[in-house]
C-alpha cells in the first residue's frame, strides 16, 4: 500500500519572502520533479497576514536565484483551515506565527513548531513523522527569542540574500529527519 505524501506547510506572515524561500529551498533540495510529480513530499507556502494573490518580491526572486534555486510561481496565500487539517507539518519562520497557529488553529499546534526549533530537536528516523512529532510536545513548548528567522521585509537585497542563505542552511539541516518520512534526499 503506497504511503500518503506528506504534506508541509512553510508559515511567514506575508507570504512573500521567508516562507517562500523556505519552500522553494526544500523543494530544490529534495528534487523538484519528485515535488510536483508524484510527489516525495507536497509543499504549501502561507502566511497569518496576507494580502492574497500578490507576487513574491523582485528581493525574493533574486535571493533565491542567488541560493541557486529556481523562484517557483507565486501567489501568497492566507493560511486557511484546511492547510493546517491536511498538513503533515507547519513549519513556521517566527515564534509569532507558532503563536497565531496555537490561536486560530490549534488542532495544528501539536504538528507546528518554528524551523530553528525542528532542526534542533526533531531526529531522524525511524518512526513515522507524526510519532517524532509528537514526542516533542509541540503545543505545549514554550517559545524562546533564539528560534525566529528574521524577516528581511524593508531591507535591501543583501538583507534578503543573507536570509535565504540562513534557510537553506537549517533547511538542509532538517531534510534528513524529513527523508525518513519521504524516502528521499539529495
Amino acid at each position: 500500500m503506497p504511503t500518503p505524501t506528506p504534506h508541509v506547510v512553510f508559515l511567514c506572515t506575508g507570504n512573500a519572502a521567508r516562507s517562500v524561500m523556505a519552500g522553494a529551498i526544500l523543494a530544490a533540495h529534495l528534487g523538484d520533479a519528485e515535488v510536483t510529480d508524484v510527489g516525495a513530499v507536497r509543499i504549501t507556502t502561507a502566511g497569518t497576514h496576507v494580502v492574497e494573490g500578490m507576487p513574491m518580491s523582485w528581493r525574493t526572486r533574486d535571493a533565491l536565484t542567488g541560493v541557486d534555486v529556481r523562484p517557483p510561481v507565486h501567489r501568497s496565500l492566507q493560511l486557511r483551515d484546511d492547510h493546517c487539517a491536511d498538513a503533515d507539518l507547519v513549519v513556521a519562520l517566527a515564534r509569532e506565527h507558532v503563536e497565531y497557529v496555537r490561536r486560530v488553529h490549534p488542532e495544528a499546534a501539536p504538528r507546528t513548531a518554528t524551523l530553528r526549533r525542528l532542526v534542533r530537536d526533531l531526529p531522524p528516523g525511524p518512526g513515522p513523522l507524526a510519532d517524532r512529532l509528537a514526542a516533542l510536545d509541540l503545543d505545549a513548548v514554550d517559545l524562546e527569542e533564539w528560534e525566529d528567522v528574521e524577516d528581511p521585509a524593508g531591507g535591501e537585497l543583501p538583507v534578503f540574500e543573507a536570509c535565504a542563505r540562513e534557510i537553506r542552511d537549517l533547511i538542509a539541516a532538517l531534510a534528513p529527519a524529513l527523508a525518513a518520512e519521504t524516502g528521499s534526499a539529495r
